[in-house]
């Protein structure tokens, strides 16, 4: 901290969070005085030494595209109703279950993205998720069943200018996520404006072209 004192925070991230574990790294805490919780302060940002930005919490995203929803802030994304944190497939939750009337059910999925490591090449997952496959598949099956599915990456970096799968670091999830883009579900990626104020939605980024080799 600024007077020399130490803190352990709380980081809401279950990833490897590949990336940020450079020594000296400048780190963004926020505090709290509430009593049930054990640690008084959560790691919010990680700061480069270029400056760049980094959201590590991964309870943001679904916030954030929560508010994007009620403001209609994503064009390919815009309805009637949605639900948050609905039931389906085999004993899976879908971030949103997005309605309007006379339209199949729309299933989203969202997928916080930190991890870059060619510059402006932003990819996910940093890690091995057994739990992102399976999304992938029940998307899937959901669009086979004959709904509309979506699975958006939402980039919580500031340098981004395209995203593309890491197969190299998890080839299952690549192979799950090319068997739902070729069964019809669709792929969004958008950044986020970040700074130590707030976070909100920003613009939509392309797929890089290429993709690393497994």
């Amino acid at each position: 901290m600024p007077d020399g004192s130490a803190v352990t925070a709380h980081v809401a991230n279950p990833g490897s969070m590949l990336g940020m574990n450079a020594s000296g790294l400048k780190v963004w805490v926020e505090s709290n005085d509430d009593p049930k919780r054990k640690l008084n302060y959560s790691w919010k940002l990680a700061e480069l030494s270029d400056g760049t930005l980094i959201g590590v919490d991964t309870a943001l995203p679904n916030k954030i595209i929560a508010e994007a929803l009620v403001n209609n802030a994503i064009p390919e994304l815009t309805f009637d109703h949605f639900k948050a944190e609905v039931k389906y497939g085999e004993n899976s939750r879908v971030d949103f279950l997005l309605s309007a009337n006379d339209e199949p059910d729309h299933y989203l999925e969202v997928k916080s993205v930190t991890l870059s490591r060619e510059k402006g090449i932003v990819e996910f997952p940093d890690s091995v998720t057994v739990r992102g496959a399976k999304h992938m598949a029940e998307l899937a099956n959901m669009v086979a069943s004959g709904n509309r599915a979506t699975i958006l990456y939402l980039v919580q970096r500031d340098d981004a200018t395209s995203f593309r799968v890491a197969g190299d670091i998890d080839p299952t999830y690549l192979a799950a996520y090319e068997n739902a883009r070729g069964g019809g579900v669709n792929v969004l990626i958008y950044d986020t404006v970040l700074s130590a104020n707030e976070v909100f939605i920003g613009k939509r980024l392309p797929l890089a072209s290429g993709r690393i080799s497994v």
